[in-house]
């Protein structure tokens, strides 16, 4: 049953299509011009998903090798993000629908990272303890099936992602920041300086990373006056990355040991962070769990992982479930959609 997907939550422009949890097609459309301005432009962002989504909807359709004919549901991310973009996504996909007598599949944004994982991993088993990292969420869930979880633990503030993002900016780099920092910290030392983990032993599953930018800052502004060298802003990179890669590791593991669970999915923008991959597959290694990552490609917003979620979906139910087009592109954060 091909069911042709859509993503448009933030800065991703994709079309994938997915036929029994295999990609036909995947496509992806990256608005680097964001990066001028430090961050993604709201209004921007929603113009240039208006403006390509077309074409990247023909491309998904020539890359599988179908047509519209043969695509038998929709889906689409409806929630949350940024509220221009998702409009664009939903409205296209509500066209699609009604143009071709189609079923629509709404998909939260959050959920179709959840189980990202599982695309390319399908030996591995519930339960599981999912991780969920980028530049807007950072939060842990343990996962009972397709269709059941419950969150665990939320950032208090800055998301890690977003944490990279800002102590790139401070070091004088663009945005996005994770994969700078990343490509520097492979040539810098972690024991440069011993930046804080915060929350690290705080009890709960709980993370916050707006203390660490701010020692950041501050450790800068002590001891560097003007132009920071390579090699510092190497050393720099390695350390702050160190910090927050110990902290992610040691809660998941934590939560995977609380739950007893075998399995650990960590997905999301950051999880394509070469030492966050490197030194959870070791502590899973350590404590004999399985780790699933996505490929780095699946790691970004993607159409697939919304496409793949959505063929769950479909098999605890039926495609006349998903003939209501009233649903609504909502902005709501991770903390509003998870009670």
């Amino acid at each position: 049953m091909p069911i042709l997907a859509i993503e448009s939550s933030c800065d991703e422009t994709s079309v994938a299509i997915i036929n029994e949890g295999k990609i036909l097609s995947n496509i992806i459309s990256s608005q680097y011009f964001h990066s001028k301005y430090g961050g993604v432009i709201p209004e921007l962002a929603s113009r240039a998903h208006l403006k390509s989504i077309s074409d990247i909807y023909h491309q998904a359709l020539d890359e599988s090798k179908l047509s519209i004919n043969d695509i038998q549901a929709l889906a689409v991310t409806n929630q949350p993000g940024l509220l221009g973009s998702l409009v664009v996504g939903t409205n296209f996909a509500k066209g699609l629908a009604l143009r071709y007598n189609l079923p629509i599949i709404p998909i939260n944004h959050i959920e179709g990272h959840i189980y990202s994982s599982y695309l390319e991993n399908y030996e591995y088993e519930f339960p599981s303890i999912a991780l969920v990292v980028s530049g807007g969420h950072t939060a842990l869930f343990y996962v009972k099936s397709y269709s059941e979880y419950e969150i665990i633990g939320l950032t208090r503030d800055d998301a890690a992602g977003e944490a990279f993002d800002k102590i790139s900016k401070l070091l004088g780099f663009g945005y996005p920041g994770g994969p700078i920092i990343d490509k520097l910290a492979q040539e810098g030392n972690p024991k440069y300086t011993d930046f804080p983990r915060s929350m690290i032993n705080s009890g709960d599953f709980n993370f916050s990373f707006s203390g660490l930018k701010t020692s950041f800052r501050y450790f800068i502004q002590k001891n560097f006056t003007g132009e920071i060298d390579l090699k510092f802003k190497q050393d720099l990179a390695a350390s702050v990355q160190s910090a927050i890669v110990e902290v992610l590791v040691a809660k998941t593991i934590k939560a995977a040991k609380k739950y007893k669970v075998k399995t650990i999915a960590v997905s999301g923008g950051v999880s394509a962070n070469s030492e966050l991959r490197t030194k959870m597959n070791e502590s899973g290694n350590k404590y004999k769990i399985k780790v699933a990552f996505p490929s780095v490609r699946l790691s970004m917003d993607n159409a697939a992982m919304i496409g793949f979620l959505a063929e769950k979906k479909y098999l605890n139910s039926h495609l006349n479930d998903y003939r209501d087009l009233t649903f609504v592109a909502s902005s709501n954060a991770l903390r509003a959609r998870y009670k």
